[in-house]
């Protein structure tokens, strides 16, 4: 059924969907007694199920990371590039300068600040599977694969759905209004819709665990740095995430847009003078050298990357490779598509499918390919020259930054501007996500209910701590365990979202209006040869000949064939052409022959 409507505004009221919002709270809510209760048996089985999806059905992961590329480009290309994300006629809400600086944003997030020297230099000292040693070329190149046109082709997509169905087609905010056409109003309203629902609620909130985990353990590497604290204790991790869960849901509920907008380009601007800062007093000369590396070995590397396997990799050490990088990597952002898609969507509403693929998809991967050269690239060249002892066995991810920007000037500045701008990012993002999971709980309102936005932003934070609580040595175990089961089932959602979307731009207003025209005109030419070549001059009208032969007879001889090709034309008595047929529809306008 549909959602209720408002009687002035005509909007959907602010009416929880019971279905969706109980079942899915019910059902994390379990998991959080499961982790309290028996975090053994929780461990045991998570790691169990991680198993069984990564060596089955990693492959999915894998085929659908590249063919959400194909799709998204063949949109781009193709004749649906043209269409609106809106009415026809409609302008852009922002302006194009605007408009990418809202991409740049968040393109920039918690994974490049966790990620950006560590990931790299890792690649660089203990290469993936198939590579040799000492790579740099492959190092970047396998970075910016996780990081380049995959990732973002999977927010593309989902953002192109939603502004499409929601801006185009006047449909409901919601991850299952974007069914309607493959599985019909019934379906897409009904227990069907109920289950795409829950499923992208419970993406959301695991892709919004993994990035507060990693947050947490980034912030804490930097007090250790600084001196602050000595080896932060699980306990204090769980501190910083009441902390940060604090602050993102307070900036939730605070309905200041402004101020969080105001927010979001403060960090931006901090982003930029932080990797200006590492740039110009790290190795400078270095970094501008490997800016053409990067890019050419990426787009060189990109199809043997996008096709490694398990069938192309026979170690067990490689397929555990596989599982922790690649697979990783691809699970959690799916998990993240729900929200960014939803944001994404809300920014591009009047642009075109081809420029909102050709924003999406290159604006953020110049930026990951400028960020990883400049932060990886320092690393790099600080483990050639000796002065980073980076051991890959043993190095802790959350502290590579810290470890690299200590053997740089203002050390103690620059690691404050990093912990600062992790905990401004992920506020400016979870946020986003405690509102999108608002939502899908409210049948796809816009602004959703202050106490519902507060309830998910806090069984967000329960969630992320009780992962990290009940993690081994390794902290990140658990919670990319969960933000790979959590974004298995919604891979599925987002290929027929895809093919959902295919079918409703195949109906589009532009696209059916072509199909006439064509159809139309093909058929006028088949008519008109089809005269032709049987001799018949049925489209000269019979009127119109005794029309002619008072005017010039010389013009129905031409026209039957046998009069001269130039028709004689006599003067009148004023002395001027008679050639009226030259003008207006004097002149026959049917075939020759």
């Amino acid at each position: 059924m549909t959602s209720e409507q408002d009687v002035i505004t005509g909007r959907p009221k602010q009416t929880l969907d019971p279905v969706v919002f109980t079942v899915t709270a019910v059902l994390v809510i379990a998991f959080v007694i499961w982790g309290i209760g028996d975090k053994e048996s929780l461990n045991t089985t998570t790691t169990e199920v991680l198993g069984w999806i990564t060596k089955n059905l990693g492959w999915l992961f894998i085929l659908s990371a590249t063919g959400f590329v194909i799709f998204a480009v063949f949109l781009a290309v193709s004749k649906y590039g043209r269409i609106p994300l809106g009415r026809t006629g409609e302008k852009p809400q922002f302006r194009t300068v605007s408009w990418i600086a809202m991409m740049f944003s968040a393109g920039m997030g918690i994974g490049l600040m966790f990620f950006g020297a560590y990931e790299p230099l890792y690649h660089f000292a203990s290469p993936p599977p198939e590579i040799g040693s000492d790579d740099i070329r492959a190092a970047m190149a396998t970075t910016m694969f996780h990081w380049g046109f995959h990732p973002w082709a999977m927010y593309a997509v989902v953002g192109l759905a939603l502004a499409y169905s929601t801006y185009r087609l006047g449909r409901t905010q919601l991850m299952s209004a974007v069914f309607t056409r493959l599985l019909g109003p019934r379906v897409a309203n009904g227990p069907g819709g109920k289950i795409i629902d829950i499923l992208a609620i419970f993406a959301t909130l695991f892709g919004t665990v993994a990035s507060l985990g990693l947050g947490a353990l980034q912030i804490g590497s930097g007090l250790d740095t600084l001196g602050w604290v000595n080896e932060p204790t699980k306990m204090l991790l769980v501190a910083i995430i009441a902390i940060l869960t604090a602050a993102f849901v307070a900036s939730a509920v605070s309905g200041i847009a402004r101020g969080i907008q105001w927010l979001s380009n403060i960090n931006m601007v901090l982003a930029i003078v932080l990797a200006l800062f590492v740039f110009v007093v790290g190795p400078t000369i270095f970094i501008l050298n490997l800016l053409p590396t990067t890019l050419g070995a990426y787009f060189t590397d990109l199809t043997s990357f996008a096709a490694r396997s398990d069938a192309t990799i026979m170690t067990e050490e490689g397929h555990q490779w596989l599982a922790d990088w690649t697979i990783f990597y691809w699970a959690w952002w799916v998990s993240w598509t729900p929200f960014v898609g939803l944001f994404l969507a809300k920014i591009s509403r009047g642009r075109t499918i081809r420029e909102f693929v050709i924003g999406v998809m290159v604006v953020p991967t110049t930026v990951s390919l400028v960020w990883f050269c400049v932060f990886g690239g320092t690393a790099i060249h600080q483990d050639i020259e000796g002065t980073l002892a980076f051991d890959p066995a043993t190095a802790a991810s959350e502290s590579t930054l810290f470890d690299v920007l200590a053997h740089l000037p203002w050390t103690g500045v620059a690691s404050a501007l990093v912990m600062i701008l992790v905990g401004i990012f992920f506020v400016s993002g979870a946020d986003s996500a405690s509102l999108v999971m608002g939502t899908l709980s409210q049948r796809g309102v816009e602004h959703p209910s202050r106490p519902l936005t507060v309830f998910w932003g806090v069984l967000t934070g329960v969630v992320a701590a009780l992962l990290l609580a009940i993690s081994g040595d390794d902290a990140l175990d658990g919670i990319k365990t969960m933000a790979i089961i959590a974004a298995l089932p919604f891979v599925v959602v987002m290929i027929g979202m895809c093919l959902s979307l295919y079918l409703d731009l195949r109906h589009d207003p532009l696209i059916v209006s072509r199909h006439v025209l064509t159809a139309q005109v093909d058929e006028h030419v088949r008519e008109q040869a089809n005269a032709i070549a049987t001799g018949e001059l049925e489209a000269i009208d019979a009127d119109a000949i005794r029309h002619l032969e008072k005017i010039d007879p010389d013009y129905v001889d031409q026209a039957n064939g046998s009069a001269p090709a130039e028709p004689t034309v006599d003067p009148g008595p004023d002395d001027e052409p008679r050639d009226k047929g030259t003008h207006g529809t004097d002149r026959l306008t049917g075939p020759t022959v």
